[in-house]
């Protein structure tokens, strides 16, 4: 499996774009309240950012993909 193959089974089931609660499932925190604690300590592992008008973050599935992949490679 690749990168490329977890990129194209988050865009299948969550689009482009992911926000919140999906994307902090994603990214292994158990609750939205640990999310929302390592975004205000700066410790979410990959690019997050805004959008106007919309509440919470979000994250590019690109992104995400990437993170969830190399996670899987240092821990072979």
């Amino acid at each position: 499996m690749t990168a490329k193959d977890i990129e194209k089974d988050i865009i299948k089931l969550h689009g482009y774009v992911i926000g919140n609660e999906d994307l902090s499932a994603l990214l292994g925190f158990k609750t939205m309240g640990a999310f929302r604690q390592a975004i205000s300590r700066k410790k979410v592992p990959i690019k997050i950012f805004n959008i106007e008008n919309r509440r919470g973050k979000f994250a590019l599935a690109k992104d995400v993909a990437q993170w969830l992949f190399k996670q899987r490679l240092t821990a072979e």
